[in-house]
């Protein structure tokens, strides 16, 4: 069995900072793809893109009707794919929608989609998550500050930052409904986090993180370094940013659901291995172990 260095050690006894040790953007310059070279730069420098059209208004109606008719679906709701809020226990994500259903499996093929992740990640791409995300008004719990990477990397066992994902909105994002956060350029600094991984951490992590949390002191510094970008917009336009950045969303108490579809590219070239810091490794329908090339 071949060993894998480990480039961004995590999950131990204390808190880390290791400086990035890929590139950001594998493509070359002539890679094509739909993003411009002063995007790709940008990209590169913060971490993040934002495309403020990605997909139509009529576009947006076909995946919104089909988000609402998995949530109403009492059969994906009694699915272990489905997670749903503490309290409320209203559903709040549905994991592996690429293949449960048509609709986003399409979306996952469009070339606006995976033409933009080939281009970052210069190869052939696989999914190695999707999920959509329902935060419906009044109490729908956030997200708490992470980094994905930490976590796929210590679960799920991806050795390499080779990972883009894509948040696509299905409703407009206000900057009141508990919108995405974004700390531009610290995806340059990887945090390993202080702290054994539980046995089947996911269950707990996917409705409040704790495992893989950073401290408060890691936050403020980093914060203090880079800012915090809140990112809005309109129903269809779309966030691309690195699998490092340090991000997060609040809470929304507004009465305006915010719903995305989430999808994360990974290189045919970065395929997961044992977890790096994790008795176990997640389920498949969390971090794939099928790495066929998406067409």
């Amino acid at each position: 069995m071949t060993t894998v260095t480990d480039l961004y050690p995590t999950r131990g006894t204390t808190e880390v900072t290791v400086p990035r040790q890929d590139p950001v953007v594998w493509g070359s310059p002539d890679t094509p793809g739909p993003i411009t070279t002063a995007d790709l730069q940008s990209y590169e420098r913060d971490g993040f893109l934002a495309v403020d059209q990605l997909i139509t208004p009529d576009e947006v109606e076909v995946y919104r009707s089909e988000l609402d008719r998995l949530v109403a679906d009492p059969a994906i709701r009694l699915d272990e794919r489905s997670i749903v809020e503490p309290k409320s226990k209203e559903i709040r994500s549905v994991f592996e929608v690429h293949r449960i259903s048509e609709v986003f499996a399409n979306l996952v093929r469009d070339p606006r989609v995976v033409g933009r992740a080939r281009q970052i990640l210069g190869s052939d791409v696989y999914v190695h998550q999707s999920r959509i995300n329902v935060k419906p008004g009044f109490g729908a719990s956030g997200f708490y500050w992470h980094s994905d990477f930490e976590t796929w990397h210590a679960e799920d066992g991806l050795p390499n930052m080779r990972t883009v994902s894509v948040s696509i909105a299905l409703t407009e994002n206000h900057d009141t409904n508990g919108g995405l956060m974004i700390m531009p350029g610290s995806h340059r600094t990887f945090l390993g986090c202080a702290g054994a991984t539980p046995k089947d951490n996911y269950k707990k992590s996917l409705q409040m993180q704790d495992a893989g949390t950073p401290s408060d002191e890691a936050l403020t510094e980093l914060a203090g370094e880079y800012g915090i970008r809140l990112f809005t917009g309109k129903a269809g336009s779309a966030t691309w940013f690195d699998c490092n950045c340090m991000h997060g969303s609040g809470d929304n108490i507004t009465p305006f659901p915010r719903s995305n579809v989430f999808i994360v590219f990974n290189s045919v070239e970065n395929t997961a291995v044992d977890p790096f810091a994790a008795p176990v490794r997640r389920p498949e329908f969390i971090g794939a172990r099928d790495f066929t090339p998406v067409r």
